[in-house]
């Protein structure tokens, strides 16, 4: 987008935290705006406006007091950040009217100002921005385009790059014809094409969303960055739920690294953690080669619904009539998508076109409403969800495909993989009275910031001999001292609408109950069967691993009948050192216990 304005905002702020090169990182608020009016055209320089902002949280660190020379007293008595932005709109268009022009160009010397701070903080706090902050001027950055001689000035500051501006006329003009920065509004759903080439500089892995969240819940949390069309790719677990995961690809490398600086930043009440990923790891979840899909996706501007439960039996008409006539579909039963196994039997999931936001609330109001005798999920779905659950019913093997199970004595299934040998270290916890609903994330929910002394595949949901919750889980820290800050903090803690016992124990008595035993107030009771040892197996050696069944198929599938997969360490250049996570938990059964061990992805 080309401007032509003579007349620039030169635009500044700061937050309560870090500045400069890492300000917006640390997720604290702005506390400061400065802005300045410069006309290029007579070579003025207009007042200079300094407004404090009052935060919600005040306080200050001592390098933002000695940069800022603020006080808490000063923030106390300051206006908040609404009042302060129509301070400054009005400021702005009063000064350049009386100069006699009717636009401006907001020019800035780092945009992290925009994109970092002022963005998030708005959106965060639900605020809408005055409009000239969705485009601006990286003065710095078009500085060095027009002048990459200009080595006689000192400081890069923006008060100098000005100042040579004013001095050197091909500057001035090339700066007037400057292109804009511009901040997206809106996320643009678009099916990806696993042929297409994704650069592994663009992509990040957000992990910790909670689980009803949406890929324009995800577009906000990073707002202010620029998110490729068809960029968010949420990923489903072994059984096609979300996990609390999202790859996310941004439009170049630079915004990709500001989104790197959101690590640990807030989505609510949780905090998002956000690590390097690559362009394959997002084409194995978002992209797909179904004509079908593509077609499906090929409709612009249309809201996608995904629908969980339907009977096998359900037909395009009863769909349309269970969603009734206040929300159409688009263009009727061809705005149905039914996924199917390879060999056409149902899966009971579908995904539904809406022309508009609105069809689409009124449809999620059917939200777990009777279609025939089964209650029917709705939830937000993206392009790139459409493709996952495609690919992963279209590439997983049939039950009837997997070879038969061989027999083998009742020692090699002793234990689950990954359980460590017992010992009488006290580094465990037992939760017991979960909600029968509860799942790995709400237990990590549950723990809070305590989850990050979890140890790698250290949760263990407990399932009873019918394969259900029994209500108890196991948590392995990683010390003593870790358990035991826990069981202080979160015993009796609420979840859902239950409270949830938590006590420490050791690995030896968490080893027992998963293998069948019971631990009560009276102590421990053996397993019903005799066994060599506590400690397990370090794989199921009697089951081969087929080399047909470690293809794709092995990223949505739960191995049935293949060895667990193991840690896997990932090789990448030294200079772009890349976090790897799996997309999903794994289940193993334990055909011959009584219980069932869960674990979940591998953390770092």
């Amino acid at each position: 987008m080309a401007s032509h304005s003579d007349t620039l905002v030169v635009f500044f702020g700061a937050t309560a935290g870090a500045n400069g090169g890492k300000l917006g990182s640390d997720e604290r608020e702005i506390i400061l705006l400065v802005w300045q009016i410069v006309d290029l055209h007579e070579k003025k320089v207009g007042k200079l406006h300094r407004c404090v902002v009052k935060p919600d949280a005040l306080e200050l660190t001592d390098q933002c007091s000695e940069d800022t020379g603020l006080t808490v007293d000063d923030l106390a008595e300051a206006e908040p950040l609404d009042k302060v932005l129509q301070q400054f709109q009005q400021s702005v268009s009063s000064e350049v009217k009386c100069l006699g022009r009717s636009s401006f160009t907001l020019c800035v010397d780092s945009p992290h100002v925009i994109r970092q701070a002022l963005h998030p903080e708005a959106s965060k706090k639900n605020l809408v921005l005055p409009e000239c902050f969705f485009s601006f001027v990286d003065v710095k950055k078009e500085f060095h385009k027009c002048c990459p001689d200009a080595s006689s000035v000192p400081k890069r500051t923006l008060a100098s790059m000005l100042e040579w501006i004013f001095t050197n006329d091909l500057c001035h003009a090339s700066l007037s014809k400057h292109c804009k920065d511009v901040i997206n509004v809106f996320l643009v759903s678009f099916p990806s094409n696993k042929m297409e080439p994704v650069d592994s500089e663009t992509v990040i892995r957000a992990r910790g969303l909670p689980w009803q969240s949406s890929d324009q819940d995800i577009a906000r949390f990073f707002k202010g960055l620029s998110i490729a069309k068809g960029g968010v790719a949420l990923c489903l677990n072994a059984q096609g739920r979300r996990n609390g995961e999202a790859l996310v690809r941004f439009i170049n490398s630079e915004h990709r690294d500001l989104a790197l600086e959101r690590h640990k930043h807030h989505m609510g009440s949780r905090y998002i953690e956000v690590y390097k990923a690559t362009g394959e790891e997002f084409l194995k979840i978002a992209g797909g080669t179904s004509n079908e899909v593509a077609q499906f996706l090929s409709k612009e501007n249309q809201v996608i619904i995904r629908m969980r439960g339907l009977p096998f039996t359900a037909t395009p008409q009863d769909v349309l009539s269970f969603l009734g006539p206040e929300s159409p579909v688009t263009d009727d039963a061809e705005g149905l998508l039914f996924v199917k196994y390879p060999d056409g039997r149902p899966t009971g999931d579908a995904f539904v076109l809406f022309s508009c936001e609105e069809y689409a609330q009124n449809a999620l109001k059917r939200h777990k409403q009777i279609l025939g005798k089964r209650y029917i999920e709705l939830f937000r779905s993206t392009a790139a969800e459409v493709q996952q659950v495609l690919n992963r019913y279209m590439s997983a093997p049939l039950i009837s495909t997997l070879p038969p199970s061989p027999i083998m004595p009742v020692p090699v299934l002793a234990s689950p993989p990954y359980l460590p040998a017992a010992s009488s270290s006290r580094d465990c916890v037992r939760l017991r009275g979960l909600p029968y609903t509860a799942g790995i994330e709400d237990i990590l929910e549950f723990m809070g910031e305590h989850t990050v002394d979890i140890k790698p595949h250290g949760v263990h949901m407990v399932l009873n001999q019918q394969g259900r919750p029994s209500g108890d889980a196991f948590i392995q820290m990683k010390s003593p001292d870790k358990s035991f800050m826990v069981a202080q903090k979160c015993h009796k803690k609420t979840m859902k609408d239950r409270y949830v016992e938590v006590f420490q124990c050791s690995t030896e008595e968490m080893s027992i109950v998963l293998m069948g035993g019971t631990l009560n107030r009276s102590g421990l009771s053996p397993p019903p069967c005799k066994l060599p040892c506590l400690s397990p197996p370090t794989a199921y050696a009697a089951f081969p691993t087929p080399p047909s069944m470690l293809s794709e198929a092995a990223l949505y599938q739960p191995p049935l009948l293949a060895a667990p997969r193991p840690h896997q360490t990932v090789a990448h250049s030294p200079a772009h050192a890349l976090a790897y996570y799996p997309p999903q938990p794994h289940m193993y059964m334990n055909m011959n216990m009584n219980y069932t061990a869960y674990y979940p992805r591998l953390v770092r």
